[in-house]
């Protein structure tokens, strides 16, 4: 009787509106586990993206007490230190033959990831044991070949939670200026938004940009709603003018390209700060400036530019293959002002039709445009409605200018993707619009709507179901990148000794090894002094002896006549069609030892043998 009574008691806390409403989190948060282990073990991959393995690099840098230096060495940050250190007697002006000061990264997630690595265990050898990590090699009795690398996978369970704080951060901004139906919804297809799942798994500082960012717009969400109904006082408005201000800083110092976000930002302060707009917009800008300033004080230290090598983005685009990153002696003459403008029109276009609409996975972009043409009746919606236009016209633009090759060797999921930033706030106004809409459908019975809900909520989301359910591609991104075999080559070499690359991040993340960027030539021409300047010579014999020269299929696999015949007989492509036909390495190549078993895919050249 007593078992009886308990179980009655049971079956009515669960009927209750509390104990259901538990059970629905423990369930929504069950299912959220489950696509993260599918996730993870089906989809997710080994860094893909350079500027990925770039900040990782540089994080293991700062947290093993080298300070903000790097093991990726690019020709152009060779030229700018020079020029800057460049005294007489100084036996050492580009910094070589000691840390080489970084000059392409924003501070915040290098240094974000130092600290993970000082908390977390990473093991940057490859090939752990376990099943996970690695299996046994039929070609080397005993031996394992790595199937994840350790440290990736834990960057990208670091971003994942990112992501976690990102969908709360959503779900209270949406409830407050929607409702829990919206906000609830606006989660699901967030969760269910495969390009946030591959921003997460690549390395990249998006998914902290967007955590940022969502900082940003709550704030402006709280400033905007003590403007027309003050409960805190001017000094509240004045804080939270500070903290966007200070937001938008941390967010331009995560990616410089976010730094253009002050812009709209001090123009919503502006148009509806009232009297003290002036107040509000100076505050913003100060401790924006307080943010940036000293950043960009210590690029121009080290460098004589405000952005280091990052700085020549806007104009590298005139420069095809990475030419202007990977000279010695960079020719930049003045640009008119028609070439930057027909830079952003050429490059808007694809942007107004793929990336538009990429930006938040897919079709709910499309219900965000459609809500631009409705009139929202609470103020608040609209005002941060038109901030979010600001912000992609913006964001649009920044996207057009900085865009480089990089884009083309990683699609969509790169450093110069600014639209996705966007993506929860596109998901909310777009869940709002589908709302709003079937409110005004009459269904021919109250169950349809959960229908109508759920078959929404599924097209929206069929990108991420067949992610899960089709075939993976595996964790190892090769060709080009193959952990093992990068920090096999790598290793014959010690800590003071540098090589020359045409995977130069990789070398740097899994080899951790001084590594130059593969100069635009293989040979000198001494009829030429520019071909000079530009050469493996101009480092080798002038700067620091360069010990091994690692090619992967990103060379090796070139073009046969673009790359290979018509580049000149002083190119990379000519070198590696002598060396793959003939099996020797060119006269006068002070690398002559190939260790063995590598070509045709790879080539690994020494200065002697080492193995």
């Amino acid at each position: 009787m007593q078992m009886q009574t308990l179980l009655q008691e049971a079956i009515h806390k669960l009927e209750s509106a509390w104990a259901l409403r538990y059970l629905k989190i423990l369930v929504f948060v069950l299912a959220t586990a489950v696509v993260l282990i599918r996730y993870d073990v089906h989809c997710a991959r080994n860094m893909s993206a350079p500027a990925a393995m770039d900040s990782a690099q540089l994080a293991r840098n700062i947290s093993e007490g080298h300070g903000y230096t790097t093991e990726f060495i690019r020709p152009l940050s060779i030229y700018l230190v020079k020029q800057q250190h460049h005294t007489a007697g100084d036996k050492d002006p580009a910094r070589l033959n000691q840390d080489h000061p970084d000059l392409a990264n924003a501070p915040v997630y290098p240094v974000v990831l130092a600290g993970l690595m000082k908390v977390l265990p990473f093991h940057f050898e490859t090939s752990l044991k376990g099943v996970f990590w690695s299996t046994p090699d039929i070609n080397s009795p005993g031996g394992r070949r790595g199937l994840r690398y350790q440290p990736d996978f834990l960057i990208t369970f670091f971003n994942q939670f990112l992501f976690g704080v990102l969908l709360v951060m959503v779900f209270f901004w949406a409830r407050r200026l929607f409702d829990f139906s919206v906000a609830r919804l606006s989660v699901i297809l967030l969760l269910g938004t495969e390009v946030l799942w591959r921003f997460s798994a690549s390395g990249l500082s998006t998914t902290l940009l967007m955590v940022i960012f969502m900082g940003v717009i709550w704030c402006l969400t709280l400033w905007e709603s003590e403007v027309r109904e003050p409960k805190g006082g001017p000094n509240k408005l004045l804080l939270l003018s500070v903290a966007v201000g200070a937001l938008t800083g941390i967010g331009g110092l995560t990616r410089y390209s976010f730094l253009c976000m002050i812009i709209p930002v001090v123009i919503f302060l502006g148009v509806y700060g009232g009297p003290r707009r002036l107040v509000y917009c100076a505050s913003a800008l100060v401790v924006f400036g307080l943010i940036a300033g000293p950043w960009i004080a210590r690029n121009y230290a080290a460098s004589g530019t405000a952005f280091g090598t990052s700085g020549y983005n806007v104009v590298e685009w005139f420069f095809p293959g990475f030419r202007l990153q990977r000279s010695l002696a960079p020719d930049l003459p003045g640009f008119p002002l028609i070439l930057y403008f027909r830079k952003l029109t050429t490059n808007l276009l694809p942007v107004l039709q793929d990336d538009l609409f990429d930006m938040a996975g897919g079709w709910i972009a499309g219900f965000f445009l459609v809500s631009l043409m409705v009139g929202f009746r609470n103020p608040g919606l609209r005002r941060l409605r038109y901030f979010i236009v600001a912000s992609v016209a913006m964001l649009a633009m920044a996207q057009a200018l900085s865009r480089t090759k990089l884009w083309d060797e990683t699609p969509l999921i790169n450093s110069e993707n600014l639209l996705v930033l966007l993506a929860p706030m596109i998901v909310v106004y777009g869940v709002g619009l589908f709302y709003t809409l079937l409110e005004g459908i009459q269904l021919p019975f109250p169950e349809m709507r959960f229908v109508a809900i759920w078959v929404f909520a599924i097209l929206i989301m069929l990108p991420m179901w067949f992610a899960l359910l089709l075939p993976g591609k595996g964790a190892i991104v090769y060709p080009p990148y193959w952990p093992d075999k990068i920090q096999q080559g790598a290793h014959l070499f010690s800590q003071d000794e540098m090589m020359m690359s045409d995977v130069p991040w990789a070398v740097a993340w899994y080899g951790d090894r001084q590594t130059v960027w593969l100069t635009l030539n293989a040979t000198a021409d001494p009829k030429n002094p520019t071909e000079w300047q530009e050469s493996f010579f101009a480092i080798n014999d002038a700067l620091k002896p360069i010990d091994g020269l690692l090619l992967t299929p990103r060379s090796m696999d070139g073009h046969f006549q673009t790359d290979l015949l018509f580049d000149g007989h002083l190119s990379w492509g000519h070198f590696i069609l002598g060396t793959v036909t003939s099996g020797e390495v060119p006269n006068g190549f002070p690398l002559r030892k190939a260790f063995p078993g590598w070509m045709p895919n790879q080539l690994l050249l020494c200065d002697r043998v080492r193995w």
